[in-house]
């Protein structure tokens, strides 16, 4: 399973070398707008209709402010903005440093 062996905070990115040498860059505001959190992207009912969350919002001014690991398998970022409840896996984090 690939981990992160280090985490960064270069400027307004967060850098990750994983465990197989690659490394990933995401910026703070892809990273706030990415949160995986029931806060910011709301919650399905049994009929799958989402309730509750942020909606869509402008995060370019957003930084991130601290963070740590959770279990062996994710990541919980502090932003700027207060927000600090999203679970960021190790799958979705690699997949974000893909995008950028």
């Amino acid at each position: 399973m690939l981990r992160p062996d280090d985490i960064q905070l270069i400027g307004n990115e967060v850098a990750i070398r994983w465990s197989d040498g690659f490394e990933t860059y995401v910026s703070a505001p892809r990273l706030r707008e990415a949160s995986p959190s029931a806060e910011s992207k709301g919650e399905p009912d049994i009929f799958g209709r989402i309730h509750g969350g942020e909606g869509r919002r402008d995060f370019a001014d957003v930084t991130v402010v601290g963070w740590h690991p959770v279990g062996n398998y994710a990541i919980r970022f502090r932003f700027s903005d207060g927000h600090a409840t999203g679970l960021y896996t190790y799958e979705l984090l690699r997949s974000l440093g893909a995008q950028d």
